[in-house]
């Protein structure tokens, strides 16, 4: 017999959807044949950091619960990357994760090889995310942008070391040039 973890969650401008989340999971556990061990309710927006289901996350690391239960996926997860992470983590653990508004189980063969699938799908638009960052840097090159850093330090090299010379203080010297007091020390190190 499974225990299960519910965790609900609305915004602030959608209180009035918690209870009807709480009874539809707690529906679905009983013909389940499930026993609710956690039941966490949260409000805030989806962007913010979820502290309560945090909770329901430690109870998986300590094995009190078996399956996490959700009304749908954008009640669990910030972004997909931070959904993909959670569901993840919670497979290593051997933790279930069931979506009802979705239908996706993880408990199940076909609701593995969805999740499986999502991870194919957001490999993909990561590599295009990375190909289109490479692509966007190559044309930058092309047309001459200079990319990275701005060389601070390295421009004024010639007139930290005359300021040196000069007896002033590593400290003056950074306040004078506008750059930090390691620059100046690595600058001025031996050897460079």
């Amino acid at each position: 017999m499974f225990r299960a973890g519910l965790y609900a969650r609305v915004s602030t401008s959608d209180q009035q959807t918690l209870a009807m989340q709480n009874r539809v999971m707690q529906e679905y556990a009983g013909r389940r044949g499930w026993i609710v061990a956690l039941q966490i309710r949260e409000v805030n927006s989806g962007a913010a950091k979820r502290e309560a289901r945090e909770k329901v996350l430690e109870a998986a690391r300590r094995r009190e619960i078996d399956v996490v239960l959700v009304w749908r996926l954008d009640r669990w997860g910030r972004s997909v990357t931070d959904l993909l992470t959670t569901l993840q983590e919670l497979e290593h653990l051997g933790i279930g994760f069931v979506s009802l508004t979705e239908a996706l189980d993880l408990t199940t063969p076909a609701g593995r090889a969805m999740a499986a699938m999502l991870a194919v799908f957001a490999a993909f638009e990561r590599e295009v995310l990375q190909e289109r960052t490479r692509a966007g840097l190559a044309h930058a090159r092309e047309n001459g942008k200079r990319l990275g850093r701005p060389a601070t330090a390295a421009a004024h090299a010639a007139e930290i070391r005359e300021l040196h010379r000069a007896g002033i203080s590593k400290s003056e010297i950074a306040r004078r040039v506008q750059v930090g007091r390691t620059s100046v020390r690595r600058v001025l190190a031996p050897g460079k």
